[in-house]
């Protein structure tokens, strides 16, 4: 039994509002799930659908996680650039240097991503969203890549990536140093056994992986919330 990714959720001082931005970036279909809130469905063959939940915490630092969006040619770039400054997103300086070719920009509550220039070899079979960049150490990416049965598709110099068997973007992580955590990470992955899967089974067996129970002040729950090896909160919904 192996736990399948479900969503990617961001906590949200306005989920309505932050889902309808990437929606309208992302041109992902925008639903109101009764369970979840505000989720964007994907297009594409990204294999995992966007949550938006809400929080009152205020956005500590550069998030764990963040959007690499690709482009074909310059004009798709600027494109891109464009509809993300007209649906409330801003650029962004984090210190990149004027001749990087990739545009740092900010969704409207200050989620980090950034929108690369043609020619990415590293993505050139992955879709526009190429890659969910994290920071995080080799560890980690073993860590993913067991809990989720991805194949490992890069492991060198402590940088790793995994990528689903069904493609999708990458998820990377860039290896040491490592930013510090700065309370709970307002990006997260949402876990769900296989429908016929054991919830209780695949919480031991992320656990035997380097996973550990945390206490982020849930009440009474069905899921479970587990950190990754780097500290990394994520939840592990029953199966459905």
């Amino acid at each position: 039994m192996t736990s399948n990714l479900q969503a990617l959720c961001f906590d949200a001082h306005n989920p309505l509002r932050l889902a309808q931005f990437w929606a309208g970036v992302l041109k992902w279909e925008l639903v109101e799930d009764p369970r979840t809130g505000p989720t964007l469905l994907p297009g594409d063959d990204t294999g995992f659908n966007l949550r938006f939940q809400p929080t009152d915490e205020p956005k500590r630092g550069p998030n764990l996680y963040h959007f690499d969006l690709t482009s074909q040619t310059p004009e798709e770039q600027r494109e891109t650039v464009a509809r993300a400054l007209e649906l409330g997103g801003s650029h962004l300086d984090i210190g990149q240097l004027p001749e990087e070719t990739h545009v740092v920009l900010a969704d409207p509550e200050g989620n980090e991503f950034c929108v690369l220039a043609e020619g990415n070899n590293f993505l050139a079979d992955c879709g526009f969203l190429g890659a969910l960049a994290g920071d995080g150490t080799q560890q980690v990416g073993y860590f993913w890549h067991q809990a989720l049965n991805w194949p490992l598709v890069w492991d060198q110099d402590e940088e790793t990536a995994i990528r689903s068997p069904h493609g999708g973007p990458k998820v990377t992580w860039g290896g040491p140093p490592v930013a510090p955590k700065l309370g709970k990470s307002r990006v997260h992955f949402d876990l769900a056994p296989p429908a016929d899967g054991n919830q209780e089974a695949e919480v031991e067996r992320l656990l035997a992986l380097g996973a550990k129970r945390v206490d982020i002040g849930q009440t009474e729950t069905d899921w479970v919330v587990l950190a990754d090896p780097d500290g990394n909160e994520f939840c592990l919904h029953p199966p459905r």
